[in-house]
């Protein structure tokens, strides 16, 4: 393969075949070089960890829901309709890789490793905006705060689900998740009565 060739979605297609072929820890840097004909250091100028090839998959899993923005479809939702849309969509796409997401999660989550769950939070949080920002989410102040926390929480909550979800068309996720923007519409109804009430 000729070195124009060595870009990030290369490395990243091969490192996903060689993954689903053993399993996430197992593949190494130094094989997926030689499987891609290329040297280690090729892939250190496209991806300083392996960790960062894992981050690259949670971004396809962003583009894929941030395309939803230019379909007229999308468009035409409630605000609660769009964030439904968004998250399936973003769950979706890890479809095909949902072993290995288990698998990349395990390993952050183990002792030790607190530089990748503080690069977790990270992500999480700007997935999150993503989220609020293409479902149009217009809340102001202690409501805008309350809205954020909340669909962190019931994308987590979803997310945990998705994972080991086997159902037709994730029908159990998608009705944990329904359920779960229902309650937020909820609390938010009780958050904007309360702060409408101390205007007064």
């Amino acid at each position: 393969m000729t070195k124009q060739l060595i870009d990030q979605r290369v490395i990243l297609d091969k490192a996903l075949e060689l993954a689903l072929d053993s399993s996430w820890q197992s593949f190494t840097l130094l094989q997926l070089a030689s499987s891609l004909n290329c040297s280690m250091n090729d892939i250190r100028v496209n991806f300083r960890s392996k960790d960062d090839i894992a981050e690259s998959l949670f971004d396809l899993a962003d583009q894929a829901m941030l395309e939803l923005t230019t379909q007229q479809y999308y468009l035409s939702l409630t605000s609660d309709e769009r964030l439904f849309e968004s998250i399936m969509c973003w769950f979706e796409r890890l479809v095909p890789y949902k072993r290995l997401v288990r698998e990349i999660l395990a390993y952050k989550l183990e002792p030790g490793h607190f530089h990748l769950q503080a690069h977790g939070i990270t992500r999480i949080s700007r997935t999150v905006q993503w989220f609020l920002e293409s479902a149009a989410r217009e809340h102001t102040g202690l409501s805008k705060i309350a809205d954020e926390v909340a669909v962190t929480s019931a994308y987590l909550a979803s997310f945990s689900y998705f994972l080991l979800d086997y159902s037709e068309n994730h029908e159990g996720t998608r009705a944990l998740l329904k359920r779960l923007i229902r309650n937020i519409t909820k609390a938010q109804r009780g958050i904007t009565g309360l702060t409408n009430k101390q205007k007064y």
